[in-house]
């Protein structure tokens, strides 16, 4: 019995990934009370920015605003043009660069191998990364597609592309957490911690 407006906006909310129909209700309901704070223009003034003032960059396909020709990674001469590193989404740019550990560029694929969902490499920016390596001025690709069945699957993906190219090919390490306990790890990443244990200098 709600109004079509109340119930349209509870559709798109619970389109949401991570919001279901329930949670979508409450924000829908909680924006219709704070009509007075104008949070719902605010909201939309924001969405309509986001669409409007953002764009894609054309070298590693991270995000960037619309205004830009590329984005401040690829445009900054300071960047090590000799390293790629390769991650599933833009949100896993941001990550790395809070380590202040890594100078090099990047490469968006938007997203990772899955043939349960039909994302074949076609579907990814991989022929864009394919092009970038042959024009011969990298030296390194960094895998940092993510730890799961479907970033592996990736990765393999990759470095099997990649070695027709005369570059090293690396992966992120990955093992025991800071401040992890043994006992609560599970095997697969014990079996990882051991398999890339290091030389103690």
């Amino acid at each position: 019995m709600l109004p079509e407006s109340i119930k349209q906006c509870i559709d798109v909310f619970s389109r949401l990934p991570g919001v279901g129909p329930k949670t979508a209700a409450r924000l829908v309901f909680f924006l219709l009370r704070s009509r007075d704070t104008g949070l719902s223009e605010k909201l939309a003034d924001a969405l309509r920015d986001l669409i409007e003032k953002t764009a894609t960059c054309p070298i590693c396909f991270n995000m960037m605003s619309a205004d830009q020709e590329q984005c401040r990674i690829c445009a900054d001469p300071k960047r090590d043009r000799q390293v790629i590193c390769v991650v599933e989404e833009p949100l896993d740019v941001p990550a790395l660069e809070s380590t202040s550990g890594y100078t090099g560029l990047y490469h968006v694929l938007n997203g990772a191998l899955s043939p349960v969902e039909g994302i074949t490499p076609e579907d990814l920016k991989i022929k864009e990364l394919l092009h970038r390596v042959g024009s011969g001025e990298v030296k390194e690709v960094i895998l940092a597609t993510n730890p799961s069945m479907e970033g592996d699957a990736t990765g393999m993906y990759l470095q099997g592309q990649l070695s027709k190219y005369d570059l090293k090919v690396t992966r992120l390490a990955r093992g025991l957490p800071m401040g992890g306990d043994l006992e609560y790890a599970d095997q697969n990443t014990l079996l990882r911690a051991l398999m890339g244990r290091q030389e103690m200098d």
